[in-house]
């Protein structure tokens, strides 16, 4: 039962990353389920079991998905990012870093798949208006990519792999947030710190500002706008609230999602319907399926290997065992992908026996990891797939070895801090009772 798990496992990744006779994810993801059901890798009860796990966590994803589709129709994002290029007063360092922390924010807020599709384009758009050389552009380029993803911590929403962490574990909203934004600030000072590094010799010294339209330009819908502000703060307030209301998130994010889109349907130039049918529904199939496969690998045993690697980290003490699920978790992201490595990290945690002290910092750990892992190989994550393929067809190519080279460069000594930043926060936050989520029975 191994090998045929194993097969299908990788027969699935292969199909979903290179997608022959363009194949959708859903489709490529829902045919390895297929398969893993007909040769018995998985029972009914399995598809059921996983079902019940990935429908909060996509629902929401795709729900925030449609709330910056509608917000970028609007011209939210264009006047967030000529806002934050003004300020930096034409000084190419601090532009620079201005557009990350943009992109930060995006990522916190929205999710990171809409940082790094939606702040991208409109970076790449203003290139020319600013006059930036071309050899500045894949500086500015691979900030945006990169900082989607070690940016992506601090809340549940931020990112698919949070949401199902949080679900999985019985964690709160809160409860994750105060865990995570601390960590989260020490990836984004690290992220910061690498990038220009590797970057700040391409980096103009001074940009252009005269061809850069003004921010108010940019914004379609006064109204509209003046909306979405109101409509993002009763959002955050309602995630927060979730947690003490027993809502799932993802309730909250299409409520946010329904609302917006009624108001933008008012508006003559933009099309709901279209907005819609735009949204990444595939990714429902996708998650359904490919955590179907993975549990197949889980009932194969490897999941019983894992959490036998994860069981001796954990008798070494919580920062061994923090900084050693979040290496694993790394490798295993940029290997295998992100999304199915999270799912048998997080089975093999409970697996583990693991409580208390020790449970919580694996589990964050192993976020840390398949958040940031993922960027050291162009097959990590979903997101950077379908960003290099949306940079080919701008005429930017970034080949998959120089892609590689840069990743690893960035994400060692950011993953590093940000599993140090864990460490740190979670000692300084001991002793603590754990919430009753961290003593749940295994899946």
């Amino acid at each position: 039962m191994a090998v045929i798990a194993a097969l299908i496992f990788f027969l699935t990744l292969i199909l979903v990353i290179w997608r022959p006779g363009k194949l959708g994810i859903g489709w490529s993801a829902s045919l390895g389920a297929l398969l893993a059901l007909l040769t018995g890798v998985v029972t009914l009860a399995n598809v059921a079991e996983v079902t019940g796990i990935v429908w909060n966590a996509t629902l929401a994803f795709i729900a925030m998905v449609l709330v910056s589709l509608a917000l970028e129709e609007i011209g939210f994002f264009d006047w967030a990012s000529l806002h934050v290029i003004r300020m930096a007063r034409g000084n190419g360092t601090l532009t620079f870093i201005s557009v990350i922390l943009l992109g930060a924010a995006v990522s916190a807020i929205f999710n990171n798949d809409g940082a790094i599709l939606i702040i991208t384009p409109i970076v790449l758009a203003m290139a020319p208006a600013l006059n930036l050389p071309q050899s500045a552009v894949i500086p500015f380029v691979m900030a945006c990519g990169f900082i989607a993803d070690a940016a992506s911590l601090p809340l549940a929403i931020s990112n698919l792999t949070n949401i199902m962490t949080a679900d999985m574990f019985g964690i709160g909203f809160a409860e994750y947030a105060s865990r995570m934004v601390v960590p989260n600030l020490f990836s984004i000072a690290a992220s910061i710190a690498v990038l220009y590094l590797l970057y700040h010799k391409k980096i103009p010294h001074r940009l252009d500002l005269s061809q850069l339209r003004k921010p108010g330009e940019a914004i379609r819908d006064r109204r509209l706008f003046r909306l979405s502000w109101a409509l993002l703060i009763v959002l955050m307030a309602a995630y927060f609230a979730s947690e003490w209301l027993a809502v799932p998130v993802s309730l909250v994010a299409m409520a946010a999602a329904a609302t917006l889109l009624a108001g933008v349907s008012r508006h003559p130039e933009i099309r709901a319907g279209r907005l819609i049918r735009s949204a990444p529904w595939a990714v429902l199939f996708f998650s359904a399926g490919m955590y179907v496969v993975v549990y197949g690998l889980r009932n194969a045993g490897l999941t019983d290997a894992l959490a036998g690697v994860i069981r001796s980290l954990a008798d070494q003490g919580q920062a061994v065992a923090a900084a050693g699920m979040g290496l694993m978790a790394a490798f295993l992201s940029a290997v295998m992908n992100n999304l199915p490595a999270m799912m048998v990290d997080a089975l093999a945690i409970r697996e583990s026996g693991a409580q208390g002290g020790i449970l919580e910092a694996l589990v964050y750990a192993n976020v840390i990891g398949t958040n940031l892992g993922p960027k050291m190989t162009p097959i990590g994550s979903l997101a950077t797939l379908l960003w290099l393929h949306m940079l080919s067809r701008r005429g930017i190519g970034i080949s998959w070895g120089n892609y590689c080279k840069a990743g690893v460069m960035l994400t060692i000594p950011t993953l590093a801090a940000t599993l140090a930043g864990l460490i740190l926060w979670l000692w300084r936050s001991a002793p603590r009772k754990p919430a009753p989520g961290w003593h749940g029975s295994p899946l």
